[in-house]
């Protein structure tokens, strides 16, 4: 299956990205950027595609979650084009019903099964994760 994207230049370093079935999303570079940049959508994009992974995952385990967030961090080479060498995701659960062995078997999973984002990012750099679980920030 073929996927598309088109990229509209707004001004300045502006843009508006399109997704082939009609989504949109801005972005933005510099000191006022009003969006987040190309970059940095990409950590998002890591994250949130093993989020919906995880979610799907534990809920078909038939357990609840009541909190979940995921950071990213990164680090840049020093030169250009300045990539992302390594990356660390951080998977934050809360929930009562949520136990070590049903997190971990969704991360896994995630990880190595499902998530497209990860696998291609895995191509390219380090990636490494760790979780915590019950632990309000």
């Amino acid at each position: 299956m073929t996927k598309t994207a088109r990229v509209d230049w707004l001004e300045g370093y502006k843009l508006e990205g399109k997704t082939d079935n009609g989504k949109t999303v801005l972005m933005d570079s510099g000191e006022n950027a009003a969006s987040a940049s190309p970059a940095q959508l990409l950590l998002q994009a890591l994250a949130g595609c093993t989020m919906m992974d995880c979610v799907l995952i534990i809920g078909k385990a038939r357990k609840k979650i009541d909190k979940f967030w995921i950071d990213v961090t990164a680090e840049e080479a020093d030169q250009h084009p300045k990539v992302f060498t390594k990356m660390h995701v951080t998977y934050n659960f809360v929930g009562a019903e949520l136990d070590a062995a049903t997190v971990e078997r969704a991360i896994k999973l995630s990880e190595e099964k499902y998530c497209r984002v990860h696998a291609m990012l895995a191509k390219s750099s380090e990636l490494t994760s760790s979780y915590n679980l019950n632990a309000e920030s």
